[in-house]
């Protein structure tokens, strides 16, 4: 049975409460789960130390079991100094596509060439 710790979203409309569980992954989000490990929730300020409650013991335990965190739950662990969790890196990211790149020359093409216009009859009338 493969596990995951992940989050279990509860809370109402707009008022987002999550619930750290660990469960089968096969299960639904919100469905049936093996046991709570923690609570999260966003409303609160980052600062606050209500806002992500875990019970680092039993996340230990379940990730000696072979459990697998979401990216969520991996930060909280990393910051709760359970789990190692390595730092994304993707500098291709941030790049522009193809086609805003295309804009972008043609747009310096466009005002390269309205630069030289603008200082060729300078040029001439001095001349």
């Amino acid at each position: 049975m493969a596990l995951s710790i992940r989050l279990s979203r509860g809370g109402s409309k707009k008022r987002p409460y999550y619930r750290i569980v660990v469960a089968d992954a096969r299960a639904p989000r919100d469905g049936k789960f093996i046991e709570k490990i923690g609570n999260y929730n966003p409303l609160l300020a980052k600062d606050n130390d209500q806002r992500v409650q875990l019970d680092a013991e039993r996340a230990k335990h379940w990730l000696a079991n072979g459990a697998q965190p979401t990216d969520r739950v991996a930060r909280f662990l990393d910051a709760a100094g359970v789990r190692e969790r390595a730092a994304r890196n993707n500098p291709n990211k941030a790049k522009p596509g193809e086609k805003a790149t295309e804009r972008a020359e043609e747009r310096a093409e466009k005002l390269k060439a309205a630069q030289e216009a603008a200082n060729a009859p300078a040029e001439t009338a001095e001349a």
